[in-house]
This record gives C-alpha cells, structure tokens and sequence, in this order.
C-alpha cells in the first residue's frame, strides 16, 4: 500500500463506535487478512438491500478458528479493511479488542447492552455460512440477532444446506422482510459474485 493509500485508510478507521436508537447497523466480523473487493461486495449488497444506516467492519484480534501463526497484526488488517470499507455507511473498528471480546456471541450481547433500542443484523458470506454451525454458541447468535447472508463463489449451495441453515429453517425470510423481522430470522442475498478472497491473496503474497 502506496503512503498516499495509507493515510487515506487510516483516515477512515474509527474508534468511536456512535449509535442512536431506532438506527439499523450491520455488523460485519471477519480477520479481513487482508481485506478484498468480496468484503466490500458483502457489505455494500448488506448495506443496500437492509437500508442500513451504518455498516461496523469489526476486525477481530483473533479468529478462534483459525492459526493465529498465519494473522497479520491487528492494527495493519485494520488499515486493510478500511482500504476496502467504502462509502459514508462504512466504519471499521477494533471494538472487540479494546472491548476484550472473542467471540461473536459474546459481541452482539455486547452491542445490545451498549446500545439500547438500535436494530443490529448480523452480516456474512454464503462462504461463511457454510461453516457456521463451527462457531461457539451459533444457535444464541442467530436468536439474538437477524442475520444476512451474501452469495460468494462456490457456496450457495453449501451454505443453504449448511447445518445452522437447516436448524433454522422456520426462520428463513426474504431480505425486504428481514429489515423489520426480530430474531431469529435469516435471509440470502443473491448478487453478482466477486472472486477475491483472502486465501489467494496471501498465495499471492508468499509466491511474489
């Protein structure tokens, strides 16, 4: 990343997470290591589609899934999401770091209690989705929270028949509906599919 990109990024990290009551905020967690276009697509499909005031990229310190050996440090996937987090509704965020939080579960109950009266939808991949029943206490997630999930490449069918998917298959609702259902409610939204992903740009990366 040029200086000039830098200072640009960093200019659009916040640390001041602001919220006022009746406001629609999708939260969108991820490594983002790094981030790419397919974030970007996600969230702004998210941002449209739900008529949300604000899009929260949470970085997180740590994905408890994942190697911690592989991770760029915090502070410079920070800078990667914000790269890619376009647009006045995006605002990237260490919260869960300073808030001493590890996991999603533990995040929304976080949001809920500090931010009374605002409608939080949690936002992810169909790439995600797919692998969602891995997550510590996902059942809770998805009853705490209305969640969308975007298409991504080569996980439609995954994630539609992905564990998690199939327990809350009562839930399921289009994502104009899922703007005014309470939890648990769960919505696809299909959309052009943009290839990038982290794992091929760190193969990038290592071979360059």
């Amino acid at each position: 990343m040029s200086e000039a990109a830098l200072s640009s990024a960093s200019a659009r990290v916040r640390r001041l997470e602001l919220a006022f009551r009746g406001m629609r905020i999708g939260v969108f967690g991820g490594t983002f290591n790094p981030a790419h276009e397919g974030h970007a697509h996600v969230a702004e499909v998210a941002q449209k589609r739900l008529g949300l005031h604000k899009v929260w990229w949470l970085v997180t310190p740590q994905n408890p899934l994942k190697s911690r050996g592989g991770a760029r440090p915090l502070a410079a996937r920070m800078l990667s999401a914000a790269a890619m987090a376009r647009g006045p509704a995006a605002l990237v965020s260490d919260l869960e770091a300073r808030w001493g939080l590890g996991y999603t579960a533990q995040t929304i109950e976080a949001l809920h209690q500090r931010f009374p009266g605002v409608r939080f939808f949690w936002i992810m991949g169909a790439d995600n989705a797919a692998g969602f029943h891995h997550w510590r206490d996902w059942q809770h997630i998805l009853q705490a929270v209305p969640c969308l999930i975007v298409s991504r490449p080569g996980a439609g069918a995954r994630a539609r028949l992905a564990k998690a998917m199939g327990r809350f298959a009562g839930a399921r609702t289009s994502p104009q509906s899922l703007r005014t259902r309470r939890a648990p409610a769960i919505a696809f939204a299909q959309a052009p599919l943009v290839p990038a992903s982290s794992t091929a740009l760190r193969a990038i990366g290592r071979s360059a």
